[in-house]
């Protein structure tokens, strides 16, 4: 699976989570971008990207994220 491919299914899943239709991510993409992007939604952001996508995250990966792009690459590199 691509960069590219990922970041459609997470656009998708933060769609769904944050109700938010409108929703654009890129690699670029942070919480500071997206209004319903706070620390409650990052908790059922995770969760529902974990199962989604069947993969683990560790507290570490979690806190080192600055951007979409690198939950993207962290994704990847566990697919």
């Amino acid at each position: 699976m691509t960069q590219t491919e990922i970041i459609q299914q997470l656009q998708e899943i933060f769609r769904d989570v944050l109700d938010n239709d409108s929703i654009v991510l890129s690699n670029t993409t942070c919480a500071a971008d997206i209004e319903e992007w706070d620390s409650l939604a990052n908790v059922q952001l995770i969760v529902e990207i974990e199962s989604e996508l069947g993969v683990r995250f560790t507290s570490g990966e979690l806190i080192s994220w600055k951007n979409v792009g690198e939950m993207a690459s962290c994704i990847a590199s566990k697919i």
